[in-house]
């Protein structure tokens, strides 16, 4: 069971969610860089992920495929900044490979596993470009998708 924390975004173009998981670090963190546990999370339900390519170290690729429940795919690539193990993910879709900036950049994720006595505190961060961007990614369903996303990954790590 996740338990939602509020954080205050660090600027006018930032998103934040975070949650407790009742899960060490190690399993929130391998949630993230496994493409086949990503699978099972990581797209609010009813979509799916079709596709998971992962480089998980700074300037490896991310390559996300995610299928809404018509069968259309929308890929997502982009590029990791930084990768601490078990503690910090950065990735932009600012790239999308080998430094090829992108044509429009969205946002820079910022992802955090902090060890609360066997739990781990998570925060997503979403650092937009513009406001418009952050308006945008909250009109989206930031916090609904990115939080039925933490609520599946709950559901996931209480069976890993």
């Amino acid at each position: 069971m996740t338990t939602q924390e509020n954080s205050t975004p660090a600027h006018d173009r930032e998103l934040v969610l975070t949650r407790v998981f009742d899960a060490p670090r190690e399993k929130v963190f391998r949630a993230w860089t496994d493409p086949e546990i990503m699978k099972q999370w990581f797209v609010p339900k009813p979509w799916t992920i079709s596709a998971v390519e992962l480089d998980v170290r700074p300037g490896g690729t991310s390559r996300i495929v995610m299928r809404d429940p018509d069968g259309k795919d929308y890929p997502n690539q982009g590029v990791y900044l930084e990768v601490v193990e078990n503690e910090k993910i950065v990735f932009t879709d600012a790239y999308t490979e080998a430094w090829q900036p992108s044509e429009k950049p969205f946002f820079t994720g910022i992802i955090t596993f902090e060890d609360e006595g066997g739990k781990t505190r998570y925060t997503a961060r979403a650092r937009h470009w513009t406001v418009e961007d952050r308006k945008a990614h909250e009109e989206m369903g930031f916090h609904e998708g990115w939080g039925q996303c933490a609520d599946q990954l709950a559901e996931l790590l209480a069976k890993m």
